[in-house]
């Protein structure tokens, strides 16, 4: 069982979202504005991917856990299966439009994680006969594996706060203990869970591959038990009311002629208000 050892980062939130919680005009519009921050974060990691041999028959693994999410800068992380990545890219864009805050979409390192393996194994992995040895490959993964879980570790403690996008396709539907299939997902709130807590004055004065299927052969199915009892609950009804509330104080701002002066309350304050 997993003891709770300290509270993550600032806050977490455990959203549920419906299908349709955006128009499909909006979740088009939404989806445009999300998937700017999504390829400006992907292709970052993926001009780094290629930096990360030393050229001397070893791998820099410092480097490559250092420098996996370089000058990425974001105000909320957001965990999500794979299967909902076109509803996490909507939602980063609803945060930006509405916001201004900046999304990290986990799912936009797992597909390189992949990439960075097949790089490796092409290289080290392969044996005479065009088959890859078995011993290398289950060296590679467990190292990549691990330097990525480290780099996401980071990323959750540099942003101030995360959304757990809770969906059929993250759960595992008709349990009674929350459990999912992703070993990503299960990393990233046992992370939350452990790790420290931090004020929000500190972020703001800064500033998973699922699984390898190979042959016709059926993947494993493994189940982790998630703690999610931390996370605050959080539903559309909730972000429809922070939208609201936000939009009131820039009026207000606005009305009483402020216009040279900066919002005092930070957007993410709103909602922390809402759920106290």
């Amino acid at each position: 069982m997993l003891e709770k050892v300290i509270n993550a980062m600032y806050r977490g939130f455990n959203l549920s979202l419906k299908e349709n919680c955006f128009e499909q005009d909006d979740f088009e519009k939404l989806q445009e504005i999300g998937s700017e921050s999504f390829s400006n974060q992907r292709a970052k990691i993926i001009e780094k991917i290629s930096s990360f041999a030393n050229g001397d028959g070893f791998l820099d693994g410092s480097k490559m856990q250092a420098n996996w999410f370089p000058q990425i800068k974001a105000d909320i992380f957001i965990s999500h299966s794979h299967k909902d990545e076109a509803l996490a890219i909507a939602l980063a864009g609803w945060l930006k439009d509405t916001f201004g805050l900046t999304a990290f979409i986990d799912s936009c390192v797992w597909g390189y994680a992949n990439e960075l393996l097949k790089q490796i194994d092409a290289v080290y992995c392969l044996n005479g006969n065009h088959s890859y040895s078995y011993e290398k490959r289950n060296y590679s993964t467990s190292h990549v594996h691990m330097m990525l879980s480290v780099a996401l570790t980071q990323m959750i403690d540099n942003t101030e706060c995360l959304f757990f996008l809770n969906t059929p396709n993250s759960i595992t539907p008709n349990t009674i203990i929350n459990q999912t299939e992703s070993p990503w997902i299960y990393s990233e709130i046992a992370t939350t869970h452990l790790i420290r807590r931090r004020h929000f004055s500190e972020y703001r004065l800064k500033r998973t591959v699922e699984s390898f299927s190979e042959g016709g052969r059926p993947t494993p199915r493994i189940i982790y038990n998630i703690p999610i009892d931390h996370l605050t609950d959080i539903d559309n009804r909730v972000l429809n009311n922070w939208k609201k509330s936000w939009l009131t104080e820039v009026y207000t701002h606005h009305k009483l002629r402020q216009y040279s002066e900066d919002l005092s309350v930070h957007a993410l304050d709103k909602l922390y208000e809402l759920k106290e």
